[in-house]
């Protein structure tokens, strides 16, 4: 119900999915009056698709701690629970962004371990499956060495999984790659992400800048949510920047015309691997259950994206393996942590 294009997108998109994946079933969310008969168009879906009714819905306006007080009773909160109740292995919602991280946080809250939990998104990249994951985007604007070492760690089995890299390359963003550049925590990250690197699954490369983003050299980019979503937010203005430009290139006369007539094919290839809609569906990780975030905007070919996504991590078992890898990186991390909090107590008492 939180979908800026509506109930009939998100149905749109199942219908879609359905078709994909024929053994999934679905529970769908919301008002009943309205989702009946968007549902009653597609009779086949009858036995695969259960209908929760609920008289209320998370609106793009609402805060999180407005939803967090009085958000039960709406088609979100009734979406997460069912998660948290093990009606269903994933939860995929189009709504709030911020309101379903605070439902997300309430209902099923983090696993063991997890300090702060975290948003990842797929970047387009030269990589040979054409992206690189990111995290942190945006659940929390702060992140401590400790936080990075499990961003690392859950990104790593997000890319195992979703991206099928059986030893994803890990790193760290920074303004430079030189050892001695970057904040304190980025420093000390840098020790613990490469200690734990074998605990983790994962190889590690060291920092990166932002320049690497959409490289080859990296899989798996580690960052704090307040830099990873203004890196975000920056590439998807300027994705947009350069479609318009070209857009106003093409047309601007007969000539321009006539060549993008003949670029069309060459164009068409373009877009559909720079498609952001075939990659829809960003993930919460370290929660005790999967949510996918897919965009407000998305359209069915993007809800059904979320969707596939979401079956294929279910099937993966992705929950469970990324519990104990965070278990395994996060003692390794704690075990190289002691040992630099060892070495400068002895330094202080023989200075």
């Amino acid at each position: 119900m939180g979908s800026d294009r509506g109930p009939g997108a998100v149905v749109a998109g199942l219908v879609l999915s359905a078709a994909q994946l024929p053994d999934a079933s679905f529970l769908l969310h919301g008002d009943s009056a309205i989702l009946s008969p968007l549902l009653a168009r597609h009779p086949d879906l009858s036995s695969r698709v259960t209908l929760r009714h609920t008289d209320r819905v998370v609106t793009m306006s609402d805060k999180p701690s407005q939803v967090m007080r009085s958000g039960q009773g709406t088609s979100m909160w009734s979406c997460i629970d069912a998660v948290k109740n093990g009606e269903a292995t994933v939860a995929v919602s189009c709504g709030n962004t911020g309101a379903l991280m605070a439902v997300s946080m309430i209902r099923l809250r983090k696993l063991p371990g997890v300090n702060r939990p975290a948003i990842a998104c797929m970047w387009p990249s030269r990589n040979p499956g054409g992206f690189n994951v990111m995290l942190d985007v945006g659940a929390d604007i702060k992140a401590e060495a400790a936080d990075l070492l499990q961003y690392a760690a859950m990104g790593a089995s997000y890319a195992r999984n979703g991206l099928k890299l059986a030893r994803p390359r890990v790193g760290l963003l920074n303004v430079g790659t030189e050892e001695h550049k970057g904040r304190a925590e980025l420093k000390e990250a840098n020790d613990q992400l490469a200690a734990a690197a074998e605990a983790g699954g994962y190889e590690y490369i060291g920092f990166v800048e932002g320049g690497d983003l959409p490289s080859d050299r990296v899989d798996v980019i580690v960052t704090d949510g307040f830099t990873g979503n203004i890196a975000l937010k920056t590439a998807e203005g300027t994705a947009k920047l350069i479609s318009d430009f070209m857009r106003e290139a093409f047309n601007a006369g007969i000539l321009s015309k006539f060549a993008a007539l003949l670029a069309l094919n060459s164009l068409k290839r373009l877009q559909r691997r720079m498609d952001p809609r075939r990659v829809n569906g960003g993930i919460f990780l370290g929660l005790n259950g999967t949510v996918i975030k897919s965009h407000g905007s998305a359209d069915e070919t993007g809800v059904a994206a979320a969707i596939t996504l979401a079956y294929q991590l279910s099937s993966a078992g992705f929950l469970e393996r990324l519990a104990a890898r965070v278990a395994s990186t996060g003692r390794a991390g704690q075990d190289v942590a002691a040992e630099v909090g060892a070495d400068g107590a002895e330094a202080k008492s023989t200075e």
